[in-house]
C-alpha cells in the first residue's frame, strides 16, 4: 500500500469516526444498550486503528465501523436527492422571510414616476437598426445587462389597425394594436397624440385606421425595460414615514384601483394634512413645500440628473376625471391614517388625485434602490 492509497483510506476512516460520534449524540436517547455497546466496540477499534496508523489495519476496521452504522442507520434511499431537496426547501423559505420582512423586489410598471424612475419606455427606430446583438441568443445577454430589447412587430392578419388601450393584467407597460381580432402589443409610450390629444397612430409606425396587409410593419424600436427596486419593508415598522419617500403600497380597499396589486408613487400628503395645488407648487396647510431635495425639484421645475428631462411641476389632475384636486381652487384634508400620493410626471400620474388617499394600512415601505437594469443612469439609491 502506497503512501496516496493509506491516505485516503485514513481520511475515510476519519470520516466515519465522526459520523459515529454524531450517531451516538443524537440517538442516544432512543438505542438500547446493547446497541449502544455494539457502537463502542467498533468505534473504539477503528479509533484506535487509525492512532495506529497502519493502512490495512485502518481498512478493515473502517469496513467494519461502516457495516455497523448501516445496521443502526441504515441509508435511506435517493438520500442525495433528499440532502438537495432539504436545502432547497430552507434557502426558498430564507428567500421568502426575506422578502416578506426585510427587502421586497419591486418593478416599475409605468411612467407616473418619471424621470425620478421609469417603467417600460420605447424609442422608435427603423426596423434595419437592428445587428446582431439582436438575434437570439445574444439578444438575451444584451437584454440581462441592459435591460434594451430590438423590438420588430408586423402584421399577422389583414384588416384595419386599431387600438386598443393597455391592460396590465395581461400585459404590463404595453397596449395593443388590434387587425381583423388579432393584438399586436407595443409600449403604452410609443402611441403619438396630435396637438388636441387626441391619439393618431404609433410613433414612426402605423397610423389609426390604416389598411395592413399580413407581414406589414406596424412599429420597431428599442424596448427598454422598467427599472427593478428594492422595497425597504422593515423601516416603517421603526418610523414614520415621511414627505417626498417613494411610497410602495397595497391596492386592497382602494376603489377605482385592481385589487390585489401594488402601486409606487411619492408620498406628498402626511396624516391630517390639508393639501392644495397652486401650479407649480403643492400647499401643505397654506404653505408651499420645497423639502426635500426631490419635491423642491419638482416645485421648481428642474433636473432630477444631466439625462433626465425637466420636472413638469405640481398640477391639478384633469378636471374630467379628478376627484380631489382637479382645480387649484380645490383643498382636500386626510384623516389621521390617510397619506396622499402623488406620481413625479403630474400630467401622466393616476394617483391619489384621481382615487383618493392611501390608507396607512396599506402602506408596505420605502423604495430604496434601483438594481436593475445595470446600465441605467437611475442605478443606486432613490432620492
Amino acid at each position: 500500500m502506497n503512501f496516496f492509497e493509506k491516505r485516503k483510506i485514513r481520511k475515510q476512516l476519519k470520516s466515519l469516526l465522526h459520523h459515529a460520534r454524531t450517531l451516538r449524540a443524537s440517538r442516544e436517547d432512543v438505542m438500547n444498550a446493547g446497541e449502544l455497546a455494539f457502537l463502542d466496540e467498533h468505534y473504539q477499534s477503528a479509533h484506535a486503528a487509525y492512532r495506529g496508523g497502519d493502512g490495512a489495519a485502518m481498512e478493515a476496521s473502517g469496513s467494519a465501523l461502516e457495516a455497523c452504522l448501516n445496521k443502526l442507520c441504515p441509508p435511506k434511499p435517493l438520500a442525495g436527492w433528499r440532502e438537495n431537496f432539504d436545502v432547497l426547501v430552507v434557502a426558498i423559505s430564507v428567500a421568502m422571510a426575506f422578502r416578506a420582512y426585510f427587502y421586497q423586489p419591486f418593478k416599475i410598471p409605468t411612467g407616473s414616476m418619471q424621470p425620478t424612475l421609469y417603467g417600460i419606455h420605447s424609442e422608435p427606430r427603423p426596423a434595419s437598426d437592428a445587428s446582431f446583438l439582436d438575434v437570439q441568443p445574444l439578444k438575451f445577454a444584451k437584454w440581462l445587462v441592459t435591460g434594451e430589447s430590438f423590438k420588430i412587430v408586423r402584421s399577422r392578419s389583414y384588416g384595419t389597425a386599431l387600438f386598443s388601450a393597455g391592460d396590465g393584467r395581461v400585459k404590463p407597460g404595453y397596449m395593443s394594436v388590434v387587425v381583423a381580432g388579432v393584438p399586436h402589443y407595443v409600449p403604452n409610450d410609443a402611441l403619438e397624440f396630435d396637438a388636441e390629444h387626441r391619439a393618431v397612430g404609433l410613433k414612426g409606425g402605423v397610423r389609426i385606421g390604416a389598411s395592413v396587409r399580413q407581414g406589414d410593419l406596424l412599429w420597431s424600436g428599442v424596448v427598454i425595460s422598467g427599472d427593478f427596486v428594492f422595497v425597504n419593508r422593515w423601516k416603517w415598522n421603526f418610523s414614520y414615514p415621511q414627505r417626498g419617500e417613494v411610497m410602495v403600497f397595497a391596492t386592497t380597499g382602494i376603489q377605482a384601483l385592481q385589487q390585489g396589486t401594488h402601486y409606487i408613487k411619492r408620498m406628498m400628503g402626511l396624516p391630517s394634512e390639508t393639501l392644495q395645488v397652486k401650479a407649480p407648487n403643492l400647499l401643505v396647510n397654506g404653505t408651499a413645500v420645497t423639502e426635500p431635495l426631490r419635491v423642491g425639484q419638482i416645485a421648481r421645475r428642474e433636473k432630477c440628473g444631466p439625462w433626465a428631462p425637466p420636472y413638469a411641476g405640481f398640477n391639478p389632475g384633469d378636471p374630467r376625471q379628478a376627484r380631489f384636486l382637479a382645480s387649484e381652487d380645490d383643498v382636500v384634508k386626510l384623516t389621521g391614517s390617510q397619506y396622499f400620493a402623488m406620481g413625479d410626471n403630474s400630467f401622466n400620474s393616476f394617483d391619489s388625485r384621481y382615487w383618493g388617499p392611501v390608507p396607512e394600512r396599506n402602506l408596505l415601505g420605502p423604495a430604496t434602490v434601483v438594481y436593475w437594469p445595470f446600465t441605467s443612469p437611475r442605478l443606486g439609491f432613490i432620492r
